[in-house]
């Protein structure tokens, strides 16, 4: 209410002027705002409640404007007593900040509005005006210049862009040292001109984004000066800037990190690639041969077709790795694998399951014709030779077919089938494709009771020694006794050996069986010839499994030591094809056991494919030549001439000679004729049991 001085009384008019005072004091609390005055003669000040607030002194405390140059800090002192003498001088208002030391030690930051008031003769009586305590907002501008500098000098790109027309309204140092443009060039440009993939319609789907979301992370192209392109990461969030709608921009240059993701997926692609495919031949393997197998099924079920599967087997591959070594092996699953696949469609599944076994899908065939037709090419694409390191090598191929749905509709009984069929291959002489038949399973399950009926025969030694005589034709006396071995089935009675030594070669039962043979074999000529009868020499049969035993001389030499059995009485025959798979080693194991003197034969001769380079190099005592040779003679001329020469070069390399399978008296004549004076068959004996033997050698004695 205002003061009316013609009519209010004294009385009134003080108490308005306190209710008003009394109003202002409040707008002073709430503003934060202290009035003062100070009289510039006595320099005492009138301060109100507000005032002694900020500085922090008791309200009433008697103060003066040197209590408040006494609060003002040193560094501030001068600039104060400056400002307020400027400002008596010029009777204009004086603004000025400092930060002041309260009495509690708080140090505060105060604005100080001033002005000196006159008199009439123009004497200055007073300085009035109001102190502000500003330390919150001086506190946030100082944060603000903070944030200000710790954008500007960000390695990290960041704009603020016009929302409307997309041009630059502040770039950072991280932007411009990025693109290399100044800041004045920046803010010439629009978002558009470093973004080349950023179109019309992309903008306005990130506008879509803004509404939906209200900010945007997103990776982008930058284009720099120079027209060299890279990656960034893009975080943009609306906001008011110079209160117009704009955008923020914080961007990332994340080129190392999608290199790395690059290579990461090409590393993933590649192992990934890796577990389907083989190392070697780059084929499908059996993981993602038994896939392609399933959905063969599943399309041949769907479009009603017919599709082949062929199981094919490298014929005599073993040999090769053998006697040549495995990197000449891997080079011929190359070479073989790439004329398999030449001769297939883009469509067929060609893998490799494993050492020199393949299999095909071939979909969607009409009938077996063209499956075999195809089978007949793979052969076909063997028949030239293979010309790897220096060597010419001939390979062929085994092949089993099955087909779907005629012979199963389950990938499993497939590819049981067509290996079924492969074996029948191998069997009917090899190079050549065998379709499956019922007959095939009863075949493989009659070897299946085999295999388990030998294993059993294994374990409970249900085998025995027969021994056929090796005479002397000059002197008709024997000279030795190859011990054969006899599966005697506790149901079937006598199984022949070539009925169950083939499938104990294949599943490495044979050097179990070939160790009864010798305890037993040794055992009977020990105890021989402590009855002072003459057996001769002992041949057994070494299979090359037991040669490649690192521990098998020691066995060896255990065994005779066990039975009393002494070195001169032991032959070791080896066939001539299994001494060349791996000829070096072959020669140093029968060198240290023929420095034993143990006599070492070549059993089977001039069947194999052994190098005469290597046969000198072989401490062999004797040539035992195979009754595939003697069979016809002596009215086959080609055998007549190959006996001769086996034995003319067993005499030049002054070795003995022995001939097996002699059968009839021509034939004895003939040899006797060409001084091959040994002989081994039905001529003379079949192979006996022991007490047999015993009569024969108590005859001779």
């Amino acid at each position: 209410m205002p003061i009316d001085i013609n009519k209010d009384s004294p009385q009134i008019a003080l108490k308005k002027l306190k209710a008003r005072e009394s109003i202002l004091r409040k707008f002073e609390a709430i503003a934060g705002l202290g009035s003062w005055e100070v009289d510039l003669k006595t320099k005492k000040a009138i301060w109100s409640p507000q005032s002694y607030a900020i500085y922090g002194i008791q309200e009433g405390t008697d103060v003066t404007i040197d209590t408040f140059f006494s609060m003002v800090l040193p560094e501030y002192f001068s600039k104060a007593k400056e400002q307020l003498a400027q400002a008596m001088q010029s009777g204009k208002t004086l603004q000025c900040s400092c930060k002041i030391q309260r009495t509690d030690g708080k140090i505060r930051d105060i604005l100080i509005n001033a002005r000196v008031i006159y008199n009439e003769e123009g004497e200055s009586l007073k300085l009035i005006g109001t102190t502000q305590d500003i330390t919150e907002i001086i506190e946030i501008q100082e944060e603000v210049k903070e944030l200000a500098a710790i954008m500007e000098h960000s390695s990290n790109e960041i704009y603020i862009i016009d929302a409307h027309t997309y041009h630059y309204l502040y770039v950072n140092k991280g932007a411009c040292s990025a693109l290399g443009y100044t800041k004045k060039e920046l803010l010439e440009r629009t978002v558009k001109d470093i973004n080349p993939d950023l179109t019309d319609e992309k903008i306005a789907a990130l506008k879509a984004k803004f509404t939906k979301r209200g900010k945007v992370l997103r990776r982008t192209i930058h284009k720099r000066k120079d027209a060299s392109l890279y990656e960034v990461q893009s975080y943009i969030y609306p906001i008011k800037y110079h209160r117009e709608d704009a955008y923020v921009i914080f961007d990332t240059d994340i080129s190392g990190l999608v290199a790395l993701e690059r290579e990461h997926s090409k590393q993933a692609k590649l192992l990934e690639y890796q577990a389907y495919h083989d190392a070697l031949t780059d084929l499908p393997n059996r993981i993602l041969f038994e896939d392609r197998l399933k959905q063969a099924i599943i399309a041949a079920q769907r479009h009603k077709q017919k599709f082949a599967l062929l199981f094919l087997d490298l014929d005599q591959f073993k040999k090769i790795n053998d006697s040549l070594g495995h990197n000449i092996g891997d080079k011929v699953l190359i070479e073989v694998a790439k004329r398999f696949r030449n001769r297939l469609r883009e469509e067929d599944t060609f893998a490799r399951l494993g050492g020199d076994e393949f299999t095909i899908i071939l979909r969607n065939i009409k009938n077996e014709r063209a499956a075999a037709k195809v089978a007949q090419k793979l052969i076909n694409s063997l028949k030239e030779p293979l010309f790897i390191a220096q060597h010419t090598l001939h390979i062929s191929t085994s092949i089993g077919i099955s087909l779907y749905p005629n012979d199963s509709n389950n990938k499993e009984d497939l590819l049981k089938y067509a290996d079924a069929a492969m074996y029948k291959a191998k069997e009917e002489g090899r190079n050549n494709f065998q379709f499956y038949s019922v007959e095939m399973t009863k075949d493989a399950l009659s070897k299946v009771i085999m295999e388990n009926s030998l294993r059993a025969a294994v374990t409970q030694k249900e085998f025995e020694v027969y021994f056929q005589p090796q005479y002397d034709t000059k002197k008709e006396t024997i000279v030795g006794m190859e011990a054969l071995v006899r599966w005697i089935h506790p149901h079937i009675g006598i199984i022949p050996p070539l009925e169950f030594i083939p499938l104990a070669q294949e599943n490495g039962l044979i050097i179990e069986i070939d160790t009864i043979v010798m305890h037993k074999a040794m055992t009977q000529f020990s105890k021989w010839y402590k009855e002072g009868l003459n057996p001769g020499t002992l041949a057994l049969n070494l299979s090359m499994r037991q040669l490649r035993e690192n521990n098998f001389i020691t066995k060896l030499l255990q065994t005779m030591e066990a039975y009393d059995f002494k070195p001169q009485w032991l032959e070791l025959e080896v066939t001539e094809g299994e001494v060349m798979q791996n000829p070096e080693h072959s020669i140093k194991k029968l060198q240290r056991l023929s420095a034993l003197g143990i006599e070492i034969a070549i059993d089977d001769f001039g069947t194999g494919y052994s190098s005469l380079s290597y046969l000198k190099k072989l401490p062999l005592n004797k040539l035992k030549i195979d009754q595939s040779f003697i069979r016809d003679l002596p009215k086959n001329e080609d055998d007549k001439a190959i006996v001769k020469a086996i034995i003319a070069l067993g005499q030049n390399l002054n070795m003995k000679l022995i001939a097996e399978g002699v059968e009839a008296k021509e034939q004895r004549d003939f040899l006797l004729e060409n001084n091959c004076n040994y002989i081994q068959g039905y001529y003379y004996a079949k192979p006996l049991k022991i007490d047999a033997i015993d009569r024969l050698l108590k005859q001779k004695s």
